[in-house]
């Protein structure tokens, strides 16, 4: 049974070892001149914190990073990051790592992972100065996959519960994600899961026998970019 209601494009994540890099290399990837990342704050539950850049569309750019000063949580962090292939990723440069996909009310995210929890990682309600909302996260920190096949092509799902978005207050960066791509050995796989949550026209994955891989084609002030 397929998704009933088709997602948007909430987030993109880029994950760094620390937000200074994470930022550098969003601005030398965008060619950004006037508007740089807003810091955004600490996920006290998940000893994270981020760096915001506003997209067009009620979307947004999170640039993330193991937070230094905050204590490790009592749980693995989320995104994969003390995952031992990401931390090696990582250590080779920022990167794209992941997308995130809004599900939109009426839907209730926590009752449709309740119906589908084979499907669906488990929610956890999530709250960061005024922002309040649920997100989908593998109790293990893993980035979502459907028969072993993820690593980050696969959206985390997300519902907004605070009136305001995110978007709402970031400075706008005259940046539009026109399209987002994946790479991935199990394409099937991953195009067989991205059918069911309803998230297939907000992707397109194709084929490659190297590692796994995401790019978004951004349209800039200064012409068409690639961030990988």
């Amino acid at each position: 049974m397929s998704a009933p209601h088709a997602l948007k494009l909430d987030h993109l994540v880029v994950a760094a070892q620390t937000l200074e890099a994470g930022e550098a290399h969003v601005i030398e990837q965008l060619g950004l001149t006037d508007v740089v990342p807003q810091r955004g704050g600490k996920h006290a539950r998940m000893g994270t914190h981020n760096s915001l850049l506003g997209l067009w569309g009620d979307a947004y750019l999170e640039i993330i990073a193991i937070d230094p000063e905050a204590p490790a949580p009592n749980r693995p962090r989320w995104f994969g990051l003390d995952d031992e292939t990401v931390q090696a990723r990582l250590a080779r440069g920022p990167y794209l790592a992941h997308w995130v996909a809004r599900v939109a009310r009426p839907r209730s995210l926590p009752r449709w992972q309740a119906q589908y929890p084979q499907r669906l990682a488990p929610v956890m309600a999530m709250q960061r100065g005024a922002l309040t909302w649920q997100i989908g996260v593998p109790e293990d920190g893993s980035l979502p996959s459907w028969q072993g096949a993820g690593h980050g092509l696969l959206p985390t799902l997300i519902q907004w519960d605070s009136v305001q978005h995110p978007s709402d207050s970031l400075p706008s960066a005259d940046c539009a994600v026109t399209s987002l791509r994946g790479f991935h050995p199990q394409a099937a796989t991953i195009a067989e899961q991205l059918q069911w949550l309803g998230a297939d026209a907000l992707i397109n994955v194709e084929a490659t026998l190297v590692e796994p891989s995401l790019a978004a084609e951004i349209e800039t002030p200064n012409g068409p970019r690639t961030l990988r």
